[in-house]
């Protein structure tokens, strides 16, 4: 894809039917069909109440695009080129009645010269085909197992059925020289003490290309000239010592050079300039230490599959989210859309991004602050929970799509591993390794850039997926007995459920259905009850809030009671990850954000970029130093011995401001303070965690309350303190 040149006509368009041609509106690039039409016939917001339901007919709608415009080079310039970066999914595009270009995925730029084909007045039409669907497939995720599009447009438990298409990123005219950069690919590598870096600069040049040669600097973050290179062949190679290497911003800083590729003709003349940022760092996933012992005997098939993040040397734990596109039409994503969200999740104190295999990869920007913000991207293809086949077409497809991806993102530094997808290893997926899509993934990753890792999908041996509620109704059992016996290399899924917060509520939900909550038609589309099988209790989990606490009053108190537990539920899992390091390396929440206002999901952040209550517990729980309790359960009753064993959290290698000593604070429900315990905190080792005492105290008899709070107070270093609230039974209860 040239991005070199900047779009001379950004182009006016309108938006039919084949179905109505004579009914058209103006449309909106980037963007989608649907809204443009929804507009056009009025149709109710998609957001408020089940207003998403009166979409659906335009999934048998044929769309058309039409733009009418002048010759930008009436003279008969011949490198007048129409260029998409996304359309979503398959298409026609048409000039002046003549069809130039067909294209099936929403991944692929599409690129079309028109050169002779222009007149003076020109009309462009892009034909979009319906959205495709399974023949024979039930109603859901199904419907998308022979296509690339995102699943999750087909109905989720978090997600509405709403199936976008159009044009979903930028568009338009662009004017090139007779010889450009297509593509430009730059590879290095360290030497074993990370001193030097042995720089590899690949062009690939389109046109001509006769006389022409390549100028190649890199800028360092001052702009100065770090080294530089030319070359006739368009393969330059360069050496850089002392690099700045770039790192997670929890370890370092994520030094960033600039790489500039300028093609020049044989009389001197600047013909077209390539830029991106580099960032040098080596990657790797190892085995995580202990992994072998986690199934003892000989022989195994395999051990767990390799998943400890080792940057630049550094074993590094990995505490993050799951990330899935922030609005349901990917057209309306902007920049500031992700600025918001990846601001909030550095302040998380997370380190990596799972890109979840439902949806459809970013836009660029995203990871542009990916790589500026030093924030790590685990990046999966779009399958996710279905058994794509091998049938030839579908494969085909998959492997332009899968290609573009790879080549996008592969040069920045940010990028961890590419997956092949979400849960296809398991009974409703039924894919295995030989399964042709993933093999074929696979072999597309490793030949374009080896040095990135791949896993065939999450989970793998020795990872895990779940659980998604504070408690289960079966057994009783909550998160933090469960979260105690766990055993994993990395926990990749795990989420406790909430609702949105009140404000986001009563954007959504009609007033005369607010309070109380129950089963009404808006509380189930916006998937309080019944989003996994028709049970009450998922996503709002009202029997699990009566367990714990007296019965709310108000949505407020509601919401609030809600919102702390899980943000409990959350800080329970993270700390207890981390307290199993080695062994366990990983951390990463389902899900961080979400693509519509929900009434109750596992979210951290509710539609757009509002925090629940959820999130300050679990930016604690991710800070690199903090003091932590461990608790067997949640609930305790009067009278009994409240026990909890002490640690010191540590991912971090600077050793110049560990604590001394702590102080362990009961607090009743009146306000009033009990201290239970000190603790002098042995020498602390870089990334390495410290074990404290097992605490028991005696809880006194609250007639009357439901919950009390345990403060951990770190002597000298406030930033390490802890609270926790717990639930309480008094004795006659």
């Amino acid at each position: 894809m040239n991005t070199s040149y900047n779009f001379i006509h950004t182009l006016e368009w309108t938006l039919s039917t084949k179905e109505q041609p004579q009914e058209s509106t103006d449309a909106t690039v980037p963007g989608a069909c649907q809204l443009d039409w929804a507009a056009y016939r009025k149709l109710p917001s998609y957001s408020y109440g089940t207003g998403f339901l009166e979409y659906e007919f335009m999934e048998d709608l044929d769309f058309v695009y039409k733009s009418v415009f002048d010759n930008p080079c009436p003279e008969g310039d011949k490198s007048v080129w129409f260029v998409a970066k996304g359309i979503d999914y398959k298409c026609s595009i048409f000039l002046n009645n003549k069809l130039i270009a067909r294209n099936e995925g929403s991944q692929t730029p599409v690129e079309v010269q028109l050169g002779e084909l222009l007149d003076r007045d020109n009309v462009l039409e892009i034909e979009i085909d319906r959205v495709p669907l399974k023949e024979g497939a039930p109603k859901g995720r199904e419907q998308a197992a022979e296509v690339t599009k995102a699943p999750v447009s087909y109905g989720w438990d978090w997600h509405p059925r709403l199936i976008p298409s159009g044009i979903w990123d930028e568009a338009g005219l662009q004017l090139r020289p007779d010889s450009w950069i297509d593509f430009c690919d730059i590879k290095y590598r360290l030497s074993e003490d990370y001193s030097c870096a042995d720089i590899n600069v690949e062009c690939q040049v389109s046109g001509l290309g006769n006389g022409c040669r390549v100028k190649w600097q890199l800028l360092d973050e001052k702009g100065k000239l770090a080294c530089s290179a030319s070359s006739e062949s368009f393969d330059l190679h360069a050496k850089l010592t002392s690099p700045q290497l770039w790192w997670t911003h929890d370890q370092g800083h994520p030094h960033l050079y600039k790489s500039v590729t300028e093609l020049i003709d044989s009389k001197g003349n600047l013909l077209d300039r390539h830029t991106a940022n580099v960032g040098f760092r080596e990657l790797r996933l190892v085995l995580n230490d202990g992994a072998w012992d986690m199934y003892p005997g000989l022989p195994i098939s395999r051990p767990p599959v390799p998943i400890q993040i080792r940057l630049n040397g550094r074993n590094i734990f990995a505490k993050g989210t799951n990330w899935v596109n922030p609005e349901i039409f990917p057209g309306t994503i902007g920049p500031h859309r992700y600025e918001e969200l990846l601001e909030k999740a550095l302040s998380a104190n997370f380190n990596l991004l799972r890109c979840w295999g439902g949806c459809m990869a970013n836009k660029d920007y995203f990871y542009h602050l990916c790589d500026s913000y030093g924030i790590l991207v685990w990046q999966e293809f779009p399958l996710s929970c279905n058994r794509y086949g091998d049938d030839r077409h579908y494969l085909d497809v998959l492997r332009r799509e899968a290609t573009s991806i790879v080549r996008r993102l592969m040069g920045h530094p940010s990028i961890l591993l590419f997956c092949g997808g979400n849960e296809l290893f398991n009974s409703w997926s039924g894919m295995d390794d030989q399964s042709l899509a993933l093999r074929m993934l696979d072999s597309i990753c490793y030949s374009l850039c080896p040095e990135i890792p791949f896993l065939a999908t999450s989970p793998l041996t020795g990872m895990a997926h779940g659980n998604y509620l504070f408690r289960d109704h079966e057994s009783g059992e909550d998160v933090f007995s469960w979260m105690r016996r766990a055993r994993h290399t990395a926990y990749c899924e795990f989420g406790v459920s909430s609702l949105a917060p009140a404000e986001v509520l009563r954007t959504i939900i009609p007033e005369d259905e607010l309070f109380p909550i129950r089963k009404s038609p808006s509380w189930i589309a916006h998937h309080a009850f019944g989003a996994w099988d028709d049970r009450d209790f998922t996503w709002f989990d009202e029997e699990t809030l009566n367990h714990y606490f007296r019965k709310p009053k108000s949505l407020e108190e509601t919401v609030n009671l809600s919102g702390l537990l899980q943000g409990e539920g959350l800080r329970c899992i993270y700390e207890e990850a981390r307290r199993q390091k080695p062994l366990c390396s990983m951390a990463l929440c389902w899900m961080f954000n979400e693509p519509w206002p929900t009434g109750a999901n596992n979210s951290i952040v509710a539609y757009p970029a509002i925090p629940k209550a959820c999130f300050r517990k679990v930016a604690e729980a991710c800070r690199p130093v903090c003091a932590s309790a461990s608790f067997d359960r949640y609930q305790w009753k009067g009278g009994e011995e409240l026990t909890f064993r002490l640690w010191m959290l540590n991912d971090s290698f600077n050793t110049a401001f560990y604590p001394k000593s702590a102080l362990v604070i009961l607090k009743a429900p009146d306000g009033s303070a009990l201290e239970v315990t000190g603790w002098q905190i042995p020498p602390m080792v870089a990334n390495t965690n410290v074990e404290g005492p097992e605490v028991r105290f005696p809880l006194p008899d609250w007639p009357g309350a439901d919950r009390f709070t345990l403060e951990i107070l770190v002597a000298g270093h406030p930033e390490m303190d802890s609270c926790y609230t717990l639930s309480y039974l008094p004795q006659d209860c």
